[in-house]
């Protein structure tokens, strides 16, 4: 999701993920000395951390919880102020749910998880197609039916695997020390990560602070103040250079990286020329296990319809939602429209997406090197729509029609990682077939495995049920959303957020592995979020959404000790939206 890479470009770019430039250093890096400290103390605790019985786990956790309810407001300004957003108006919702919201969730379901010995049973299992085990993993209560009707996750297992769960609560371990190389754009990626190899892996961490947004490291030192006194947590600041320095560090013994497919590379393969000699010869040049998610060019499918004046309304807000949410700087923001150019509603529903674009309030574009990407695509498509308002560091947001469906094209094979939204159409016009078809195409023209969606109408939904089933088990991604952002994936917690599984190390993608996963499962092959094709209240990343920081603020509390007594107060605010 954005991470400042090791080395500068070498060559021409195969592969999509962004060439990232490194901001300056705003928090004195971290000296190599520090660091070797660090390490020695996170060394010094390993076998500890993997000794701890269940409840001092817990007892951990729930003090992370209350403190990092402490720390929310201040994490949500500092986000805001370093995003050009005001905390005061529902701009501030990103900064909420990719903030505080999702790491409260996330602990509060560890917590659950433990309290289940590491192997929590999951409201429902069933076969799925072709020997796979799926997993409904939400809703798991009551309160989650009431605080989101209509919304079903669901984890897919590999085919031919057993539905184990918790392998490091099932046969222990070592211990070992992890680097997890934080990204730069959601301020939950990097404690999340943290938190996954800490209590699913039962690995002990460094966690190397992004340079684009370093000043939320001392919030999370503050909120995860008890693992950092207790030597499992420690946290530097640094570029390229740190980077360097401790992914080669001999007490470094396994790593995580969310960001760029070229840093991935620089790591394992090298710099330049090098890079391209070793990955022909098979050779290398980092052998410490290493997981990933490094980014997706989203494809959002429309399915054809016919849709009411609602039902078009809805669509494009929550599709406009998926572009305009942190300014576009993430990895599940929805990249390509792929429709049916022969779906009747096809000019009709882009003209609502232009006018929302027209009216949409611009986004700081504080992510390194945007306006570069951005011209970029410029450059290579001259019917590109320009329609959001500009300014001082905003990249506008813009709608690049017509795309060519070729293998190769550039807007299906480089992430924009900005306010572009581009769109290409496939000739079939029955539903069957054009579910067949952009299964097809997604899963070989567009770049990335990480996550896309599918939008379909109820009607076409029961009339083509069998069809969408067998895109959503044919599309080889880590996560399928239906008439859903992807981003609800990454929320919801119980699921997996990572790359379509066995990526290999020298064409990987999106990456490897998975996070999140609370129920622990040990062998994904992807999460399904499935919801309603009109929710009311919006959904919370709706274009316009008014009360979105009130919702995201209340959703903290709410995570922090649920209460069926907290939903009146969460309806309001959603209601306003």
């Amino acid at each position: 999701m954005g991470l400042v890479p090791l080395s500068p470009p070498q060559g021409e770019r195969t592969m999509a993920s962004p060439q990232f430039p490194e901001p300056p250093a705003g928090i004195e890096p971290s000296t190599e000395d520090a660091m070797d400290r660090a390490l020695q103390k996170l060394s010094a605790n390993k076998g500890r951390w993997v000794g701890l019985n269940l409840s001092e786990r817990i007892s951990l956790l729930e003090k992370l919880k209350d403190r990092t309810l402490e720390q929310a407001e201040r994490w949500v300004e500092l986000t805001c102020q370093a995003q050009g957003q005001s905390t005061q108006d529902g701009g501030a919702g990103g900064p909420w749910l990719g903030g505080p919201v999702t790491t409260m969730r996330n602990i509060s379901l560890l917590i659950d998880t433990l309290k289940s010995g590491g192997q929590p049973k999951p409201p429902r299992m069933e076969s799925g197609p072709g020997g796979r085990t799926i997993a409904h993993v939400y809703p798991q209560t009551l309160l989650d039916r009431i605080l989101m009707p209509g919304i079903l996750g669901e984890v897919w297992l590999q085919a031919g695997q057993p539905a184990t769960q918790g392998r490091f609560y099932r046969e222990g371990g070592e211990g070992a020390v992890a680097l997890v190389l934080g990204a730069g754009n959601v301020n939950s990626i990097g404690p999340m990560d943290v938190l996954y190899k800490l209590y699913a892996e039962g690995e002990v961490c460094i966690l190397k602070m992004n340079p684009v947004n370093e000043y939320i490291g001392p919030i999370i030192e503050k909120a995860f103040k008890p693992l950092i006194d207790e030597g499992f947590l420690a946290i530097v600041y640094g570029g390229a250079d740190v980077g360097r320095y401790l992914t080669s560090h001999p007490l470094v013994e396994t790593l995580h990286i969310t960001g760029s497919d070229q840093t991935h590379d620089a790591i394992i393969w090298g710099d330049g020329a090098e890079r391209e000699r070793n990955k022909s010869a098979g050779e290398p040049q980092c052998s410490k296990p290493i997981t990933s998610e490094l980014g997706c060019v989203t494809p959002v499918i429309i399915v054809p319809g016919h849709w009411s004046n609602k039902e078009l309304d809805y669509q494009a807000r929550q599709i406009a939602g998926q572009v305009f949410n942190n300014g576009s700087f993430n990895c599940n923001a929805a990249k390509v429209l792929v429709t049916s150019s022969k779906w009747a509603q096809r000019e009709e529903f882009l003209d609502r997406l232009r006018a929302i674009f027209k009216s949409a309030e611009p986004h700081k574009a504080y992510y390194p090197g945007a306006q570069q990407r951005y011209d970029a695509f410029m450059d290579q498509y001259p019917q590109a729509e320009v329609l959001g308002g500009d300014g001082e560091q905003v990249v506008p947001w813009t709608l690049i029609p017509n795309v060519p469906p070729e293998t190769g094209e550039y807007a299906l094979t480089h992430e924009a990682f900005c306010g572009l939204l581009c769109e290409t159409t496939l000739p079939e016009g029955d539903p069957a077939d054009f579910l067949r078809s952009s299964t097809t195409f997604c899963n070989e023209s567009v770049w990335g495995n990480l996550s896309c969606s599918i939008v379909i109408d109820p009607r076409q939904q029961k009339k083509y049920r069998h069809a969408l089933e067998e895109a959503v088990t044919g599309l080889r991604y880590g996560g399928v959303a239906v008439n859903v952002w992807p981003g609800m994936i990454y929320g919801l917690v119980t699921t997996t957020w990572g790359a379509y599984p066995d990526n290999p190390l020298d064409d990987i993608r999106s990456g490897k592995g998975v996070v999140h996963n609370s129920y622990l499962f040990d062998h994904p092959e992807k999460s399904v979020v499935r919801g309603p094709f009109v929710m009311s209240p919006p959904a919370v990343w709706a274009a316009g959404h008014r009360s979105a920081h009130q919702v995201g603020e209340k959703l903290t509390a709410f995570e922090h000790s649920k209460s069926i007594w907290k939903i009146p107060g969460l309806a309001i605010s959603a209601l306003k939206g």
